[in-house]
């Protein structure tokens, strides 16, 4: 009994010994192992670091930077012939912020832009979804209505919207010559604010469409068949094969293009700038080109001003992604 117990206490004590080093190696010496065992693998993520690091850190640094000083057209350093003039800008907090916040604009820019995304991004997921599933069945043609179907996607986005720019021309639109046949007065598509808002969701909606509609395709062609047909067998319809199989088999697919729409979408330059410039007046300007106007459209252009828009962007977006995965984290989704 005594040996046992001495060995009992020897055993205790070696373990309290080891105790600390145990503990030791689960911090820096964990680490170098790590980048010991998988050098290869850092070796081969480091440029790609290096390069966002460039690419986006330094723009997003200096952008952040901007947004706390007074920097205009005015005040930042420039060369002009063979005279350099120095930078006089100077810092100044919050205060960009606070003035933006505080401006009427900030709320009616980002009302629209919110509208604008919603209308956006639920339109062209229901349509995807509706072609998702005709292009899902076996049908003579299909591979040809799937080409004409994602051509959209092919051509480049600023074709598309001078192409849209075209049909929707007030006087030789093809939309309106198609209307005034019909006995419809031409309709002001580019003039009313009303009429506006409507174009540049419908050409919005175009180009998103094969996107959402090969994301949801491939969810679809997921799905096992023996669903379908377990359900057909057990006398399920049409809209409850659809709503107990094919949604939530779609539901990490659409949660994800969903929230990749909605970043799109809310931050979508091309389609609002080139089709109605933000016009009639500014009844279309989203967060992104009031950005956009601040730097570069406006005198003196204000740069400092630009960069607090688009810090609030960014900082808009995030709030909403950490909202959309802490729901599907309560949903049980991983994401």
């Amino acid at each position: 009994m005594a040996v046992h117990t001495s060995q009992s206490v020897a055993e205790a004590a070696g373990d309290d010994a080891r105790g600390p080093s145990r503990r030791t190696d689960q911090g820096p010496g964990r680490v170098r192992r790590a980048v010991t065992t998988h050098w290869y693998a850092w070796a081969m993520v480091a440029p790609v670091v290096l390069v966002l690091g460039v690419i986006i850190g330094w723009p997003l640094v200096r952008g952040i930077y901007l947004s706390l000083t007074d920097a205009n057209e005015r005040n930042v350093g420039r060369t002009i012939g063979a005279n350099h003039i120095e930078a006089t800008y100077q810092f100044v907090g919050l205060d960009n912020y606070t003035a933006v916040l505080q401006d009427p604009v900030f709320l009616q820019r980002l009302t629209w832009t919110v509208v604008w995304t919603v209308a956006c991004v639920s339109i062209t997921f229901a349509l995807g979804l509706g072609l998702a599933n005709l292009l899902n069945r076996s049908f003579r043609g299909r591979g040809a209505y799937r080409m004409a179907l994602i051509l959209p996607w092919a051509v480049p986005g600023f074709v598309s919207v001078f192409a849209w720019r075209f049909l929707f021309n007030r006087d030789n639109g093809v939309l309106n010559k198609i209307l005034e046949g019909g006995g419809i007065s031409a309709v002001p598509w580019l003039d009313d604010p009303t009429w506006a808002k409507v174009a540049v969701i419908t050409v919005n909606v175009w180009l998103g469409i094969p996107f959402m509609m090969v994301a949801l395709l491939g969810g679809l062609q997921s799905i096992p068949g023996e669903l379908y047909e377990a359900a057909e067998m057990d006398g399920a319809g049409p809209w409850q094969r659809f709503r107990h199989i094919t949604m939530p088999g779609l539901r990490t697919v659409s949660m994800t293009v969903v929230l990749l729409s909605t970043i799109w979408t809310f931050n979508m330059f091309p389609v609002i700038f080139l089709l109605t410039r933000g016009g009639p007046g500014d009844s279309t300007e989203i967060l992104v080109t009031q950005a956009f106007r601040e730097a570069f459209v406006e005198s003196p252009r204000d740069f400092a001003g630009s960069a607090t828009w688009g810090v609030l962007i960014l900082a808009l977006l995030m709030i909403f992604a950490l909202v959309y995965r802490r729901s599907l984290r309560k949903q049980g989704e991983v994401w």
